[in-house]
């Protein structure tokens, strides 16, 4: 089997699988209970919270355990702006987000914010002018995506915080669910105020997430309950879930310090889809993350694609997992100005430090070997 969709989710690491089997089986107490068994998962679950702090560069409290991406974005996104609602209105994002942020800005509008989408350029970029002059005095949030999850087009997240950095009551919050491990970030000395990631896109486990989140910023928290995780997410908390993670976090970014693989399998792939006929590539590897491929085929759905290469026990996705049974035109690749029938027929191709160059080499000569025949039957 050649898995390269790991945008979507990625294996669990065994080493993660074994760390969270141990917690589970020897410290299976509410970290909420009075007794000491409850007393040692509480010590636990804080040493956990304190390794991914250090890791990041940030304080322990400032580190909140959520069950993934969408969860961490309604937080973030929704906390800050019901508990800021008095300071302004207006939030800015772009129009290339992933749906647990647009759909949540929805929600939002309909609530009484105002909200800017900013564009994107055809390397699926915004235009920093034009987040300044979309900046007024009700503006409370700028909430951009660090790694894009269907072109991976990186955002110039450092410029960003500096273009707010004098602005006491503009926070700036980064859905980095796809850049952690594989973009290098220096949160904790960067302008941003509140960042996602989440635990099954670096071989942790699914139902397992942090969200970032300055100790000056106040948040009105989504699930009410017990006042776990420091009253910002109640519920029992899931200890061998955040060990795990903790655990998975320190392998990921142990290879984000050698990208070289990677990068070397990503550039294979981008220039041979580039060189076949037909074919449109809509990932700009000058302003891409390393593991991320996004392309089109003249004539062909995305859907097509993807069941030909399963058949070769091959797997990609058609852009977005979230949205890929929806079978929409790709509503980021159509902010790039792609046409209908492109952004349609696009797929993603998704790598971990788990793939090799000869899988990508065996990818290769299956899509041409497929394109070939389905273009027979089109003749």
């Amino acid at each position: 089997m050649i898995y390269f969709d790991n945008s979507a989710t990625t294996k669990p690491n065994d080493a993660v699988l074994e760390t969270y089997t141990k917690v589970a089986s020897n410290y299976f107490a509410n970290p909420s209970s009075l007794h000491r068994f409850g007393a040692k998962s509480k010590e636990l679950l804080d040493a956990s919270r304190k390794q991914i702090a250090t890791m990041l560069g940030v304080l322990s409290e400032e580190i909140i355990f959520t069950s993934g991406g969408s969860e961490g974005n309604n937080l973030a996104i929704k906390g800050l702006a019901y508990s800021y609602k008095n300071r302004g209105n207006h939030i800015i994002t772009s129009r290339i987000e992933h749906p647990s942020v647009r759909m949540v800005m929805e929600e939002l509008e309909s609530n009484g914010f105002r909200v800017t989408y900013l564009q994107v350029n055809k390397n699926g970029v915004i235009d920093l002018e034009e987040l300044k002059a979309a900046l007024t005095k009700e503006t409370i949030l700028i909430s951009i995506m660090g790694v894009n999850n269907e072109v991976g087009s990186i955002q110039p997240l450092q410029e960003i915080g500096e273009t707010i950095a004098n602005r006491e009551h503009t926070f700036f919050h980064v859905d980095f669910v796809q850049g952690i491990g594989k973009v290098p970030l220096e949160i904790g000395q960067m302008a941003i105020d509140l960042l996602t990631f989440s635990g099954h896109k670096f071989h942790a486990l699914r139902g397992t997430g942090v969200l970032f989140k300055k100790k000056k910023v106040h948040l009105h928290p989504e699930i009410l309950g017990g006042g776990q995780e420091m009253g910002y997410r109640s519920g029992t908390e899931n200890l061998a879930g955040g060990v795990a993670l903790a655990k998975a976090l320190r392998l990921a970014l142990e290879n984000e310090q050698n990208t070289s693989e990677l990068i070397e399998i990503r550039d294979y792939l981008l220039s041979e889809i580039a060189y076949m006929p037909d074919m449109t590539v809509h990932t700009k590897k000058s302003v891409a993350a390393p593991h991320i491929i996004c392309f089109s085929a003249k004539g062909h759905r995305g859907e097509v694609l993807v069941h030909a290469l399963e058949k070769e026990d091959i797997y990609i996705s058609t852009t977005s997992a979230c949205s890929s049974k929806q079978k929409l035109a790709s509503s980021t690749l159509k902010a790039m100005g792609v046409t209908d029938e492109e952004a349609t027929g696009a797929v993603r191709v998704s790598l971990s430090y788990e793939n090799r160059l000869s899988e990508a080499k065996i990818f290769i000569q299956k899509l041409q070997e497929i394109i070939e025949n389905l273009n027979k039957v089109v003749k």
